[in-house]
């Protein structure tokens, strides 16, 4: 009779701490994304733009805007943005251009 509350109890310790993460918590799946999508990017010194936008479990993508240079040696070190979304089931990135952002991101920095 004893094991059922003692039971009781620990799922519930468990329950709270799976609802909230700690800030460094969210500080190395930051890194980890950032990681993955630097690495998922072919644009070197790629760098983040802004923050990770951390879209609701339920979609399970986070998406980090990429800056750096384009490799190849025709584009001359021009600056290139790349869209990366990190799945978080699988913990992989995907890249694709994303130049048309230039414009805006151009005018925030003046």
């Amino acid at each position: 009779m004893k094991a059922l509350p003692l039971s009781l109890a620990c799922l519930t310790l468990l329950a709270s701490q799976a609802q909230a993460s700690s800030p460094d918590a969210w500080a190395a799946f930051d890194r980890q994304v950032l990681a993955s999508c630097t690495q998922a990017s072919q644009l070197k010194n790629a760098k983040a733009v802004g923050n990770p936008a951390q879209f609701d479990d339920r979609v399970g993508y986070t998406a980090v805007l990429l800056q750096g240079q384009y490799p190849q040696k025709h584009m001359k070190g021009q600056t290139g943005i790349q869209l990366c979304l990190y799945d978080k089931q699988r913990k992989s990135a995907q890249v694709t251009e994303w130049n048309s952002i230039r414009p805006a991101l151009e005018a925030k920095d003046q």
